[in-house]
């Protein structure tokens, strides 16, 4: 069986998220057996399937794993093969199963095997040289299991929800309830109308050479837009809402599951580790082995918000930028006592951010109207972190669990540690009450 590299391996940014029970399960399941079914790659090393797997080695270590290499011609059908290994999954919530089956028909439309409205489907079978023949709705419905009904309105939820809800969307129990998601694409459906109407004016007056109207156009698809987000944002509130109030009045107890109840401080002991869904937390000392063992082989940001007795040198080979958030009076003397290789300081409101990388980094923009220290949070993760270069975020430090709580929010994945276990309960009890998630003990505490 061929081994590769982990970090040559490459993820596209379509891949679904993590479900940590499973990596869990995984991680523990491969300690004491070993990996028992490789990952499969394309030519290129792209992942096709085990990405569950693939964490969990990494988690534990590995620097090779084995897997399986599948030829495809191209790009495309790669793509499709990795949407179909998902499919397959039981566990996948209606909103991510609208969106695989949205963009696999996009793929199919691409490659000319998407049946156009009004297509006459027997000329096409009958068409030796068309192979396979252009597929129907209801033949796309039937593929997945579904009605042509459900499979439309799985499809109308991924492509009217724009992707600033779907954030907000994500991780809650809204993601799972089809009839929820569908009122929050119908709303703002007027705009909706107004921004396409608009967009394509747009680009019929790009390809004209008319540059006013194609920005008069894009003015008008800005505003609808913001009117759109604006009313799916208040509609998410408003079913969020009325979910708590329907299960409190409306749902007849007995048909109505226990509600669990999230403890506001969860019991932290030192040496626990925390899933927090696609997060891991651990409570112990961050520059001890035992914590650098849980983190990935190599991450896109560590940020640390306090450099007072300083020990974590190994962040540098850890992550491709180390970010520390210092006062004015320490910026000097951490910079220059440090043998991580310094690139440049960012004042970020009242506070230093001191960059460190092994690599060559620009120095971006001095951003604007930054305070506090989720402001500066919220500018390193979006300035340094993204679907090609990564996702991981590590936080040695968990303060009051600002990085946490804002990887949750923009859809990044921390690795956090501290070495309080109030400080750690604290931030849990933050997350719990952000996401209305349980965070889970591992088996494999102390």
């Amino acid at each position: 069986m061929p081994t590769v590299g982990i970090s040559q391996i490459k993820y596209t940014a379509q891949r679904r998220p993590l479900k940590p029970d499973k990596v869990a399960e995984l991680k523990e399941s491969i300690k004491a057996n070993g990996l028992l079914n490789p990952i499969t790659l394309d030519q290129e090393l792209n992942l096709i399937a085990g990405l569950h797997r693939l964490t969990a080695c990494e988690m534990l270590g590995f620097k090779q794993i084995e897997c399986n290499i599948i030829t495809f011609e191209d790009g495309q059908q790669a793509r499709l093969a990795e949407i179909d290994e998902n499919l397959i999954r039981s566990e996948l919530e209606a909103l991510e199963r609208g969106e695989l089956w949205l963009e696999r028909e996009k793929i199919l439309e691409q490659m000319g095997l998407r049946a156009k409205p009004g297509d006459n489907q027997h000329a096409h079978k009958k068409n030796k040289s068309i192979l396979p023949p252009p597929k129907t709705t209801e033949e796309l419905a039937k593929e997945t299991g579904s009605t042509k009904r459900t499979y439309q309105i799985a499809k109308q939820i991924a492509r009217n929800i724009l992707p600033e809800v779907k954030q907000e969307i994500r991780g809650t129990q809204i993601a799972g309830k089809t009839t929820a998601l569908l009122e929050i694409a119908r709303a703002g459906s007027e705009e909706n109308k107004k921004a396409e109407k608009a967009e394509k004016a747009a680009r019929q007056a790009e390809t004209e050479g008319d540059k006013k109207k194609a920005q008069q156009q894009a003015m008008i698809v800005a505003q609808a837009r913001a009117q759109q987000l604006e009313l799916q944002l208040s509609t998410l509130n408003k079913v969020q809402n009325k979910k708590v109030d329907s299960a409190a009045t409306r749902v007849p107890p007995e048909l109505n599951p226990p509600e669990v109840k999230l403890p506001n401080n969860p019991n932290v002991r030192v040496g626990d580790e925390w899933l927090l869904d696609r997060h891991m937390v651990y409570c112990g000392d961050t520059s001890d082995n035992r914590f650098i063992n849980l983190l990935p082989t190599k991450a896109t940001l560590a940020i640390v918000t306090s450099a007072s007795n300083w020990n974590h040198d190994y962040l540098i080979d850890k992550a491709r930028i180390v970010a520390v958030v210092l006062e004015e009076g320490q910026i000097y003397n951490f910079c220059t006592c440090q043998q991580m290789p310094f690139r440049f300081e960012l004042l970020l409101g009242k506070l230093y951010v001191a960059i460190f990388s092994h690599q060559v980094i620009s120095e971006p923009h001095k951003p604007t109207e930054i305070e506090g220290i989720e402001g500066i949070v919220t500018y390193l993760v979006n300035q340094y972190t993204n679907r090609n270069l990564g996702l991981f975020v590590l936080a040695p430090n968990l303060g009051n669990g600002e990085i946490l709580i804002i990887c949750e929010r923009t859809g990044r994945i921390c690795f956090a540690g501290d070495n309080n276990p109030q400080t750690v309960s604290r931030a849990l009890s933050r997350w719990q009450n952000w996401t209305q998630k349980q965070a889970v003990k591992t088996m494999l505490s102390s």
